[in-house]
């Protein structure tokens, strides 16, 4: 027998779902028409001054940084940040990441943007969908502070209904340059569940979706403005594998894929 429910709320049901799913991507697109075009525009023109495409998130926006950087039908020049990168390059014990608190390290941020190896062209997207993690705004405010260009992949709804935990008061959309807005309930998660809580997360699915917008718009742009764009095709593909290879290799170090 299935349970009744109070009208008006969702079903918890697979269909229910992707039904909640497809409204938020609608409204996702509706709502960065103009935020794609402007970082679309951010990339090309990274890619095209030679600068390498950095990426961080915590938590489970690390999803979304791997969407960015290093997948195939994504753009070469581009690198992932992760908390791993502080053992994998950093020289820290493993046990360090077993730390609840690791992300309110003080000198975090600072530490990671420097394993990161930036160089002055390089652009940085950072990703949470509360916007108002310590890290997450240490971050954006170093890599302002840095030159470097800033664009935020976050929930404005969420991030507007919860307190700036930053001392500066700050709250990553507050510092970006261009602002991509996943969309996602303050929570992430969009079927009620009784006794209040909630099920199915769906910022990976608005995420996910709006990156690769961004690269269609950039590779767009780069190749009506002369450029060959760099994009990985599969390495299960025959020749793939060599193919990325070859253009890795003009970028050396600056690739930076460990981080988890």
């Amino acid at each position: 027998m299935t349970e009744s429910r109070h009208p008006g709320q969702p079903q918890l049901s697979a269909a229910e779902l992707a039904d909640q799913v497809r409204t938020t991507i609608d409204r996702a697109v509706e709502t960065n028409k103009d935020a794609v075009a402007a970082t679309a525009r951010l990339f090309a023109d990274c890619v095209a001054a030679d600068g390498v495409i950095h990426a961080f998130g915590t938590g489970h926006s690390q999803a979304t940084a791997l969407e960015i950087s290093g997948r195939a039908g994504g753009l070469v020049p581009t690198t992932r940040v992760g908390l791993a990168d502080l053992v994998l390059r950093g020289g820290e014990d493993r046990s360090v990441l077993a730390d609840p608190l690791l992300e309110r390290r003080p000198g975090l941020a600072q530490r990671l943007y420097e394993l990161s190896t930036p160089r002055p062209r390089d652009l940085f997207v950072v990703i949470s969908n509360s916007g108002v993690n310590n890290s997450i705004v240490d971050m954006a405010l170093l890599v302002k502070e840095k030159g470097h260009p800033l664009i935020a992949l976050t929930s404005m709804e969420h991030t507007r209904s919860v307190p700036a935990l930053h001392p500066s008061g700050h709250r990553l959309a507050d510092l970006a340059d261009a602002v991509l807005d996943n969309c996602a309930p303050p929570g992430d998660a969009i079927l009620p569940v009784p006794g209040g809580a909630a099920a199915c997360g769906v910022s990976t699915v608005t995420s996910t979706l709006l990156v690769q917008m961004v690269v269609a718009e950039a590779v767009a742009l780069l190749s009506a403005e002369g450029h060959e764009p760099p994009v990985y095709i599969s390495a299960n593909l025959p020749g793939g594998f060599e193919r990325n290879a070859t253009l890795e290799a003009h970028y050396g170090e600056r690739l930076h894929r460990g981080g988890h």
